[in-house]
């Protein structure tokens, strides 16, 4: 039987660091504005745009389960500062378009990009945060970076397409 502490080295990983954006996406998506609702923005996306972006997003995500949380060098210390300073930009960027919708910032293109591009901070606080496996592989921060920055890619060229369609 495992022990409560070789669960516990388990359940502290960086997908942890995830959450509050994954929460923070399904219980406020609803308040955006209608070109972000799913049935217009998945709309007319070409198939490669939208597989790179969900198999990119699923692979970011599913890294970061695997890579456990500690704090304890100076580059995971702040890792940590810059994912809290770019979770709170991102948030700040989703709040500004719900609240001021029709504002020149949110219908510019970096104001209505910017829940697209404003990830880059927390994500490469999470490859900062991260400098290992739960499994033989050497750690390589490069792999995190590249996949989420094949994410960012597509997701900014999905929110692109959007933004020229609708602007």
């Amino acid at each position: 039987m495992m022990k409560p502490e070789n669960i516990r080295t388990y359940l502290l990983n960086c997908f942890i660091l995830t959450l509050p954006v994954m929460v923070w996406n399904i219980v406020l998506t609803d308040n955006l504005p209608k070109v972000f609702q799913p049935d217009v923005f998945w709309d007319d996306i070409p198939s490669f745009v939208a597989y790179g972006e969900n198999i990119s997003r699923a692979l970011v995500f599913g890294l970061a389960l695997l890579m456990p949380l500690r704090i304890a060098t100076p580059t995971q210390k702040n890792g940590i500062i810059l994912y809290i300073a770019g979770v709170l930009v991102y948030f700040a960027s989703w709040i500004v378009l719900i609240s001021f919708p029709e504002s020149p910032w949110s219908t510019s293109m970096p104001g209505f990009m910017a829940p697209a591009y404003t990830p880059s901070l927390w994500l490469m606080g999470i490859a900062l945060a991260g400098d290992s496996f739960y499994f033989n592989l050497p750690y390589r921060r490069w792999l995190f970076i590249a996949i989420s920055a094949a994410f960012l890619i597509f997701h900014n060229t999905h929110t692109y397409m959007i933004f020229r369609r609708t602007h």
